[in-house]
């Protein structure tokens, strides 16, 4: 089989299943796994498909949203990088908000125990990592918790975000642009990132470079809303240039 055809095959069992995944394919066709990554790469870059960890979901589909496992180990040591420029943006002594999310998840693992601060989270992980820190003064946000992310969601998050004021307020997307702003695929996560981006003065946003000119199902806020963008070096100077001439202000990690 030649690889056009074999790409069309792979584009047809995507669309009908919803997903792909790398081994797979690769036993269904009886081609190596780098073989079927190059194909899944050509269909990406045609717009036909999207590259998830360990495959590819159809283009179109808006509403996927990977587990938390899958998360953790997707483009892990770019978010190591964007995780420790986080931590510059630590105020000192001060009030920060903690959004839901594997990259912030690795800048509140890799807060240094001498750090003087109050944090605010939704977060059940990023709540365990730090509920034995010695210099932080932990408030847990309740709600209802999604199992996909772990985060608390709904009327009670929304009214505990609604009367606090925090320094800064680093928060996580899954897909963000100049046109579409900011988006996750779920309408009650989405309206908690909302609550958390208004409650702070200053808003950080650390996304890896994938995520760029992505959009899910629901926005929460647009890159007017942020005050720095932390990424990593995939995100291309043009880009970042535009995104900073727009008055967000962009480091690379």
């Amino acid at each position: 089989m030649y690889a056009p055809e074999r790409q069309q095959e792979i584009l047809r069992l995507a669309r009908d299943g919803g997903r792909v995944d790398v081994v797979s394919l690769a036993e269904e066709f009886q081609v190596t796994a780098e073989t079927i990554r190059r194909d899944l790469k050509a269909l990406d870059r045609a717009g036909l498909l999207r590259r998830v960890h360990g495959g590819a979901i159809p283009a179109g589909r808006l509403d996927f949203e990977p587990d938390l496992a899958e998360r953790e180990s997707t483009a892990a040591d770019e978010k190591d990088r964007i995780a420790k420029a986080a931590l510059a943006e630590l105020p000192s002594e001060g009030t920060m908000i903690l959004d839901a999310g594997s990259t912030v998840a690795r800048m509140a693992a890799a807060i240094p125990s001498e750090t003087s601060l109050t944090v605010v989270t939704h977060s059940l992980p990023i709540a365990a990592r730090l509920a034995d820190h010695p210099g932080i003064q932990l408030h847990l946000v309740g709600g209802r918790v999604r199992h996909r992310t772990r985060a608390a969601v709904d009327a009670w998050a929304l009214r505990a975000y609604g009367e606090i004021r925090a320094d800064v307020a680093v928060v996580a997307a899954n897909g963000f642009s100049m046109e579409h702003g900011l988006t996750t695929p779920d309408l009650a996560e989405a309206a908690v990132k909302r609550a958390a981006l208004t409650a702070a003065r200053r808003v950080v946003l650390v996304a890896d470079s994938s995520k760029y000119a992505q959009e899910q199902f629901a926005r929460f806020g647009t890159l007017s809303d942020v005050d720095l963008l932390i990424t990593d070096s995939g995100l291309t100077p043009e880009d970042a240039n535009a995104i900073q001439r727009a008055g967000t202000e962009v480091v690379r990690a």
